[in-house]
């Protein structure tokens, strides 16, 4: 399957992050978007609040100008790092008062926004969610409808 510069990017760097447990859902530089983008923080001034989806002007004008930051745009990014929240179970945009994970670094509660953020990454790039698993056990009369490669 070929993928672009930036997924296998984005990919390497989120996992790399998961296994060295780097990755933390309320750090700008630790979260999903701090991660793909070389743990900086700088993408947070592309919105008002960490983890909404809303450009601020700062976020508007990048996007205007078609900048990409780690090869997304503006929106991307915080979109990607929206779908990283919901799915670690927090209520979005991140504020005090808001639910979130009882444990946010949990290997489980990081696994879903993982999982959730690869699935998005994959629909950007127009292919198949590469964590999707269940066509492996698919079968048509006793034999399988898809084979490993």
């Amino acid at each position: 399957m070929n993928t672009s510069t930036r997924f296998e990017s984005a990919i390497r760097k989120l996992y790399t992050a998961f296994h060295h447990n780097t990755l933390n859902p309320e750090c700008c530089k630790q979260c999903a978007v701090g991660n793909i983008l070389d743990n900086t923080e700088s993408w947070k001034h592309l919105s008002d609040d960490h983890g909404a989806t809303t450009l601020n002007y700062i976020g508007k004008v990048h996007q205007s100008f078609g900048r990409k930051f780690g090869g997304y745009s503006p929106i991307e990014l915080l979109t990607i790092e929206a779908v990283f929240l919901k799915a670690c179970g927090y209520t979005i945009p991140l504020h005090h008062k808001n639910n979130k994970p009882e444990n946010p670094t949990d290997k489980e509660v990081l696994f879903k926004g993982l999982s959730a953020v690869i699935a998005y990454l994959c629909k950007l790039e127009g292919i198949s969610n590469v964590m999707e698993y269940s066509k492996l056990f698919e079968y048509e009369r006793d034999t399988t409808t898809y084979e490993l490669a």
